[in-house]
């Protein structure tokens, strides 16, 4: 692949991420509610889903999804529903306290579970987005030249979309969760969290209007 393509995939992705949907409201939603560190676990999980919609248009998901009106319907309804049932959580989710739990010997209690859930939350809500994969099957070929091996083409615009998606994440939760931390009084809180689930619930609603015709 030539720099000069690789520099226009690049440039294309930036300002195709910079546009916030479901997945950043999410990534959002979840910083505004619990702070930076659960910023962190979606970052993980978007990369991840971004990896595997990017996956599967390479092999022929997104060509599928795109001529079957009831395998696209589907798969939206499932990513949009639970979209929403996420985003009721957030909105009822309990204030929790400024203190961090500590251990006995005072070292800081571990998340793992919580952590490795909303990873899980966001790797779903990412990879579960037919129109994401569908997009791909259409965006990618731009960008690869079929006198060249397919392989080496793919993995270097997978690898660099799924870092710029990273880092576009990690930058949204940041800003999220900055504001969080300016914030302690608890009515505040809870109202910061019940904005970040009526985003989420307003993101999966807005996911079922998708049309498999505008992708």
């Amino acid at each position: 692949m030539s720099f000069e393509t690789w520099l226009a995939f690049s440039a294309a992705s930036f300002v195709m991420l910079a546009i916030p949907g479901p997945t950043i409201l999410l990534v959002v939603s979840y910083a505004l509610a619990h702070g930076r560190a659960v910023a962190s676990a979606t970052v993980i999980g978007v990369a991840l889903g971004d990896l595997t919609a990017m996956t599967a248009s390479l092999l022929g998901l997104g060509a599928l999804l795109a001529t079957s009106a009831t395998l696209f319907t589907v798969l939206k309804w499932i990513g949009a529903m639970y979209l929403i049932w996420l985003g009721i959580k957030v909105w009822r989710a309990p204030i929790a306290d400024e203190a961090p739990q500590e251990m006995a010997d005072g070292s800081p209690a571990p998340a793992r579970a919580p952590m490795l859930r909303i990873a899980l939350h966001a790797y779903a809500v990412t990879a579960l987005n037919p129109k994401s994969i569908v997009f791909f099957i259409a965006f990618l070929p731009m960008f690869i030249d079929p006198a060249r091996p397919l392989l080496p083409q793919a993995m270097i615009l997978e690898a660099t979309f799924v870092i710029l998606a990273a880092l576009n994440a990690a930058a949204y939760g940041l800003m999220a969760s900055m504001v969080r931390s300016r914030i302690r009084r608890p009515s505040v809180r809870r109202w910061i969290n019940r904005t970040g689930g009526t985003l989420m619930i307003g993101a999966g609603l807005l996911a079922l209007g998708w049309r498999r015709a505008a992708n």
